[in-house]
């Protein structure tokens, strides 16, 4: 039963905070909000995006508030699987708050690196069989800042863009390094 209630948490709340980190990169990167799922994720996190904006402002031209949120609910997942797996309390609340610090900090770099290599894929995948879709300029604004440095070093090899794949590589590659710092600080 705790392993179905985690998954569930985990499930629910990890991609709640998955779609607020949308929501953040699109907003960061410029990303076009006329796309099929600019109306989504405005439905699906606005009920707590626009209170937040009301009390924290930006910065620098990013949704702080936004960013905050996700950072918050991947917090929330950490303290309820530990409520679930029978973490005792009792014994340190500061070793528990800087657990519960540091996971959701490394949740929200790990999830934005999936959201990258989400859009990377789609962005590929699009490009193949529906390269005028009306999700492919928000893709394009969310993909570019990654694949900019590989493409200016890495040609085209026979009409066909490799650098998704480098791209891809790359954040793989950052994915280990934050899984490998992350448990260092544990």
């Amino acid at each position: 039963m705790i392993r179905a209630v985690s998954f569930l948490l985990d499930t629910f709340l990890g991609l709640y905070a998955a779609a607020l980190l949308v929501r953040f990169w699109l907003q960061a990167v410029r990303a076009p909000s006329r796309h099929p799922a600019a109306p989504f994720l405005a439905a699906l996190t606005d009920w707590c995006v626009r209170p937040a904006r009301r009390v924290i402002p930006g910065l620098w031209g990013l949704d702080i508030p936004t960013l905050l949120l996700a950072w918050a609910t991947l917090a929330l997942l950490q303290f309820a699987l530990l409520v679930v797996r029978g973490w005792m309390f009792d014994v340190d609340v500061a070793r528990v708050i800087g657990f519960v610090v540091i996971e959701a900090t490394v949740g929200v770099v790990r999830w934005s690196i999936y959201v990258f290599i989400g859009a990377l894929l789609a962005q590929a995948v699009l490009s193949w069989t529906q390269p005028y879709s009306p999700l492919a300029p928000a893709l394009n604004a969310l993909t570019r800042p990654l694949l900019g440095p590989f493409r200016r070093r890495i040609p085209p090899i026979g009409n066909v863009d490799l650098s998704p794949l480098f791209a891809i590589v790359a954040l793989q590659l950052a994915l280990m390094v934050v899984d490998h710092v992350a448990g260092l600080l544990r």
